[in-house]
């Protein structure tokens, strides 16, 4: 009797647990592209949709760290990329009403050696990955280089500063007893350093919609996604190979296992940087991020996620990334 009582309770706190879950999600998980020439550009991270009751905010930080290590070169072009980032990001968000929210994010990073090579090696070894020619060059160096006729630029001592401040405003136009809708206008201001790969030494604006949605089917699942495009101010370091004018997307899935608890999966992907026949940065990119978010206390969440480049080389080989957020209540 008393085995049948416990599963009998353990069955009605989860269902109790499905009911009671949030229409919306938290978040997404921040994922950002930190390859060192798609991550000078303005290309904003997921987010979710809602904006809060006026008066709430919301504050994060988000730490990341990403090795790549990238050489290919055809008749006109050469590209090497080897090298570790090291990224903390400040995010403040305020709403102006119930239907209007701002976000400020202050970034900074570091590029250098890394410490992450041997950990990678030893990955592609026990799976027999390729490896994309790591194994044949010293590890923990940085060098990054890219050469064109009319274009040559290269980092190969440490560097780290204040990134390119951004500043964006959210607008949720539709709302539903389990769905959210906006639109996010932002500018990426020239503060970082172009010469030590924390800027682009220019402005980017975009424009995004995005969307959040709750459970499916009775599934304690919800749903993120935004789509949107960026045009990108006059560089003097990335010069006439910079692309403009680019697209991105992304979509995420929130699994919320047990109150505390929820396990993520998300897909982003933007348009290729460069004017280049080099994939690294002349293809559009696609990162598949997995990772695990902890309610740890009332209006308290932290996340830890794994990032990966499913197109092979347009974004890092690995990204380690974890976000701690609190939302304060008007």
């Amino acid at each position: 009797m008393g085995l049948i009582r416990a599963r009998s309770l353990v069955a009605a706190a989860l269902a109790g647990l499905t009911a009671a879950l949030p229409a919306v999600a938290d978040e997404p998980l921040y994922a950002k592209n930190l390859s060192p020439l798609a991550g000078l550009l303005g290309l904003p991270s997921q987010r979710d949709a809602a904006t809060g009751k006026r008066g709430s905010f919301a504050l994060a930080l988000h730490s990341s760290v990403a090795n790549q290590y990238v050489l290919d070169n055809n008749a006109n072009e050469y590209l090497n990329l080897d090298g570790e980032i090291l990224r903390f990001a400040l995010e403040l968000r305020y709403a102006l009403s119930d239907n209007w929210d701002i976000q400020l994010e202050v970034p900074w990073l570091r590029h250098h050696g890394g410490e992450l090579d041997g950990l990678i090696d030893d990955w592609h070894d026990l799976w027999n990955m390729p490896d994309g020619g790591r194994d044949r060059v010293p590890r923990d160096l940085l060098e990054y280089r890219y050469a064109t006729p009319g274009l040559d630029f290269s980092l190969q001592d440490d560097a780290s500063g204040m990134g390119d401040i951004s500043l964006s405003l959210s607008h949720a136009f539709y709302r539903s007893e389990d769905a959210v809708a906006s639109l996010a206008l932002g500018y990426k201001f020239n503060t970082g350093d172009e010469d030590d790969f924390t800027g682009s030494g220019a402005g980017d604006a975009f424009i995004a919609l995005r969307f959040s949605a709750g459970h499916l089917s009775g599934l304690p699942l919800a749903w993120h996604g935004h789509l949107g495009y960026l045009r990108a101010g006059d560089s003097d370091l990335l010069g006439r190979r910079l692309e403009q004018d680019l697209w991105f997307a992304g979509l995420a899935v929130d699994w919320q296992v047990t109150a505390p608890w929820s396990l993520l999966v998300q897909v982003d992907s933007h348009a290729a940087p460069m004017d280049s026949d080099i994939p690294a940065v002349g293809d559009s990119a696609f990162m598949l991020s997995l990772g695990a978010r902890w309610r740890f206390a009332r209006q308290w969440v932290v996340d830890f996620s794994l990032s990966e480049d499913i197109a092979v080389e347009t974004a890092p080989d690995i990204m380690l990334q974890a976000s701690l957020r609190y939302r304060g209540s008007p």
